[in-house]
């Protein structure tokens, strides 16, 4: 039976790309399944967006420029393009199109492509437009997960998530589950590779 890793994660937050990027590389030598938990941090962020300067005002743009010189350095050794979003996206929307991609088996594609629009590509994320449009690349029907999000569908469901993390003391994403080994923050590869063979060999995963 395979180990499951579970993810409690954040469309816009770029150490949960890493994180996820980094996880989803360790997977030709680990039997698990990515089960990622949608998990808002900035609900207070408008639904339209905002300017990245108008957060954190106080941030000069020497400090600003030199912490995402390092998330860039981070993305890159595990071979991701990144660059700072232009437009600060609120995740509500996208976060709950990923639970409806969660239903039709492609929810790891889906969740990759949202990640690279965002810190890749600078789309607002939080446009159901734009999300339709990323879902169909990722193989979903767009116009199914557009009525879900009309619908509010899977707004419970991060409810859900939301409790589940409390429940389990998670105050920051990303934060992993190997079973019941926590992990927090965007790790190296060597790191998370560790933390994976304890929890396999502990389950019984191990290939």
């Amino acid at each position: 039976m395979a180990l499951k890793l579970e993810m409690f994660s954040d469309f816009i937050c770029p150490f949960c790309y890493i994180g996820f990027q980094v996880a989803r590389k360790l997977k030709p030598e680990f039997d698990f399944e990515l089960d990622w938990k949608g998990f808002q941090i900035h609900p207070e962020w408008p639904a339209e967006g905002m300017p990245a300067a108008q957060w954190r005002g106080g941030i000069d743009p020497e400090t600003r420029k030199a912490i995402w010189t390092r998330i860039v350095g981070m993305g890159e050794a595990v071979g991701l393009a990144m660059k700072p979003p232009e437009t600060l996206t609120n995740s509500r929307l996208a976060l709950e199109a990923a639970e409806f991609a969660q239903s039709t088996g492609r929810a790891e594609a889906f969740e990759e492509r949202i990640y690279r629009a965002y810190f890749s590509e600078g789309l607002n994320i939080g446009q159901a437009g734009v999300i339709k449009e990323l879902a169909a690349e990722a193989g979903i029907d767009g116009a199914a997960i557009g009525e879900a999000l009309e619908s509010r569908r899977y707004q419970a469901a991060l409810k859900e998530n939301a409790i589940a993390a409390h429940q389990r003391g998670v105050s920051g994403v990303p934060t992993f589950f190997a079973g019941e080994f926590p992990m927090v923050g965007a790790q190296s590869e060597d790191v998370m590779r560790m933390l994976l063979k304890r929890a396999c060999e502990r389950s019984g995963a191990a290939k």
